[in-house]
């Protein structure tokens, strides 16, 4: 299919997309705000695939152009879903996530070292508590009759 001269997209055809894309960009701006749980990364990657889509259609002319442009353009896009489903998944199932803190490990570390140290400070005559912990004390009647009576 050879091209005599570029496709002159209708300016009315122009204009509809680009209202298409305002939408598209407004229901962007409201996925952001709706809480949406784990489905809030996939609708927006949605949205963002409709309206690069529209783009490419449109806009670089991939609707009237070559077919064979447009094959090459959609079994790339094809590779790209699947890619980064795969990825999306990765990391949705892994356990490790919920195990993130704000401190970093060096400010871990020093508050592990100052519980150390107050730990360290405390006498360890405060600490004794049951009665094997005091070895200098008669262990009760049984302990004075071993010498033979």
């Amino acid at each position: 299919m050879a091209h005599d001269g570029p496709h002159i997209v209708p300016k009315s055809t122009l204009l509809k997309v680009f209202g298409a894309l305002i939408v598209l960009t407004g229901i962007t701006v409201g996925v952001a705000y709706v809480p949406l749980g784990p489905l809030t990364v996939p609708v927006a990657l949605g949205v963002a695939g409709m309206k690069a889509t529209l783009v490419v259609l449109f806009f670089m002319h991939l609707k009237y152009d070559n077919p064979v442009n447009a094959l090459t353009f959609t079994i790339g896009t094809i590779f790209v879903v699947v890619f980064v489903t795969i990825t999306l998944l990765d990391t949705a199932f892994r356990g490790d996530l919920g195990n993130v803190t704000a401190q970093t490990v060096q400010e871990i570390q020093a508050e592990q070292e100052r519980a150390q140290q107050r730990q360290d400070a405390i006498p360890s005559d405060s600490l004794r508590i049951a009665p094997s912990d005091y070895p200098n004390q008669d262990r009760g009647a049984s302990m004075q009759s071993e010498g033979g009576s």
